[in-house]
């Protein structure tokens, strides 16, 4: 090491560093920061083992207050937004994979590039992310990042990959991380984690956002909430029954002129639900808001009773499904598809079976033109893609994250061209 520091001129020496020893703490980490830094090492480079997100907390404590230049990698699929977040916490760089067969905890060179540009990240950067598992699917980086610069909002929105949500909660409480998504399987148990849950999420028992309310004050969702708590809220709910109202008022309007009723047009309707999961759920209680009749289908008889019961709606067997058909004199038939794998809709109608209908909405929104709106449009009903409820709910939640406005035809496009 002498002879490397008395020979070099225009170079730097990184000594690097290993660390597989569990959970490291922030003392154990300073400890071998200062052994590696009395070798006279211009810059300190640490490769950490995690095993899960919330190890990585003391890395960024030492990464703010280290004196020295340090690179700090942490290796493992839960290590991820150590390069992510290097920047804000001050690291002197991070790695990014060039191609090729992807490195578990780390970025691809292309998305630090286009997606989160880095050179924007600083010290007062505010973190937002989805919280899931699995979170390798998220597209909200490629969608909350480039609108935070639209907007000129100092903020970067990452994947983060949880194994436990309280704890999760518990570390990555403070005024950096301002605010999360809420993906699967988590939508239930975040509300218990938090300090105020909004009146939409407490009814749906299912939230997909959470805001550190120092931040937030939105007349969209809640009012001004006191410091410090840690606020659920659910978008959701709003994004599909307006697109669903949206869709029903542009069909009079086109067909019978501007209608003059206030009231909503699913009211007195029937809504014909399939799926009692989390989106079924949200679309229940849209509807029976308000004022439609609920009629549910789910593969799972005993759950699709269980919701009907909560909605004063009613259930029927699944196998009814292809032969049943609204009652004759309904003023307006609505039907909502949801089949519980992400990517994919299956139909479960033949086209003749929906012309009943005025209108089908599906909240898969990949692809966006499913079989099953494909063969309702084919019969000339009305139908709505579940990029309509996506969009909204993602303006919903910007609104909350950023405590301001939202640029919907920015974000609108976004999902058109890269979704």
């Amino acid at each position: 090491m002498a002879e490397y520091l008395h020979n070099r001129s225009n170079t730097r020496i990184i000594v690097s560093n290993y660390v597989n020893d569990g959970r490291p703490s922030v003392e154990k980490l300073v400890d071998i920061i200062a052994c590696m830094q009395a070798t006279g090492a211009d810059v300190i480079k640490l490769d950490i083992c995690v095993d899960y997100i919330t190890d990585l907390a003391p890395i960024f404590t030492v990464l703010t207050h280290c004196q020295v230049p340090l690179i700090a990698m942490a290796v493992g699929s839960s290590g991820l937004i150590s390069q992510l977040l290097g920047p804000k916490f001050g690291a002197f760089l991070v790695y990014g994979s060039l191609g090729g067969k992807p490195v578990p905890g780390l970025p691809s060179l292309v998305s630090l590039r286009q997606v989160y540009k880095l050179e924007y990240t600083n010290a007062d950067t505010k973190v937002f992310g989805l919280v899931s598992n699995p979170v390798a699917h998220s597209k909200g980086p490629i969608l909350y990042n480039p609108t935070f610069r639209h907007m000129g909002y100092n903020g970067i929105y990452v994947p983060m990959l949880v194994d436990d949500i309280e704890e999760f909660f518990e570390t990555y409480s403070g005024s950096d991380f301002a605010g999360f998504s809420v993906g699967i399987p988590y939508k239930e148990a975040a509300i218990r984690c938090c300090d105020e849950v909004h009146p939409i999420a407490k009814i749906l028992t299912a939230c997909n956002i959470v805001c550190e309310s120092v931040y937030r004050s939105s007349e969209h969702y809640s009012k001004e909430a006191m410091d410090g708590k840690l606020i659920v809220y659910n978008t959701d709910c709003e994004a599909a029954i307006s697109a669903i109202e949206d869709a029903l008022t542009e069909r009079n309007v086109s067909s019978k002129g501007v209608p003059h009723s206030t009231s909503s047009l699913i009211s007195g309707r029937t809504f014909v639900l399939i799926g009692a999961g989390d989106a079924g759920r949200v679309l229940a209680f849209g509807a029976k808001y308000k004022g439609a009749r609920i009629i549910i289908f789910n593969r799972d008889y005993k759950r699709a009773k269980a919701l009907a019961d909560e909605v004063s709606g009613e259930a029927l067997l699944y196998e009814a499904l292809e032969t049943f058909r609204p009652e004759t004199g309904d003023p307006c038939k609505s039907i909502c598809h949801w089949n519980g794998t992400k990517f994919t809709s299956k139909c479960c109608f033949k086209g003749e079976a929906l012309r009943g209908y005025d209108l089908v909405f599906d909240v898969v929104y990949t692809p966006r033109n499913t079989q099953l709106l494909k063969e309702a449009a084919e019969v000339g009903v009305t139908t709505v893609s579940g990029v309509e409820m996506f969009v909204r709910q993602a303006l919903g939640q910007f609104r909350l994250f950023t405590s301001g406005s939202a640029p919907e035809d920015f974000m609108r496009k976004l999902v058109i061209e890269q979704f």
